[in-house]
């Protein structure tokens, strides 16, 4: 099987390699569906986003730039952005944010491997999360998790755009730097 990096994989993606591309789709399927089936809770419009998140780094695989981060999170900015584009479509008006916290839970339809990838995955998420100091930690869950913009970030919370955008910022470079090292110790 395909035990080269997920860079090495993207490259053969891009090149048209087929093997590359099965071994890249199968690698990375199950976490893009993931997120957006804890975004959407509707297993059809996961598989919508997935479909569309998988189809578009095939198409934009050249424009990948690993200065910016590892594959993994490119592929999962982009599965995490359609699906939010398609929850806003889904609803014209405003949700309950314990609606939306109840998004976060797993489908009971997953299968056992997808649980532990997920809840995995999710507990990660949560700790490097609550390490976050609790400004940055509300900016960024905002931002992230309710679709909320900037400067949306910063009416609700009355403090300066740019105050709301450093936050996010902030917290986004706390977070990638906190996950990536638990990756690298795994890796060891």
């Amino acid at each position: 099987m395909w035990s080269v990096s997920d860079e090495a994989l993207l490259a053969g993606l891009a090149s048209g390699e087929s093997d590359a591309a099965v071994a890249f789709i199968r690698r990375f399927q199950r976490r893009v569906y993931g997120l957006a089936m804890t975004i959407l809770n509707d297993s059809a419009a996961a598989e919508d986003v997935a479909q569309e998140t998988l189809a578009r780094a095939w198409r934009h695989a050249g424009a990948y730039d690993p200065r910016r981060g590892p594959v993994a999170t490119w592929l999962l900015t982009i599965a995490r952005n359609l699906a939010i584009d398609a929850l806003r479509l889904r609803r014209a008006d405003p949700v309950d944010p314990t609606a939306l916290a109840s998004l976060q839970r797993i489908s009971a339809e997953a299968g056992p491997e997808e649980r532990a990838v997920v809840g995995d995955d999710a507990h990660r998420l949560h700790e490097a999360l609550r390490a976050l100091p609790e400004d940055q930690r509300r900016a960024l869950v905002l931002a992230a998790f309710y679709g909320q913009t900037a400067r949306e970030i910063g009416e609700s919370e009355n403090i300066p755009l740019g105050t709301a955008k450093t936050r996010i910022r902030a917290a986004m470079i706390k977070l990638r730097g906190s996950l990536q090292m638990e990756d690298d110790e795994r890796e060891l």
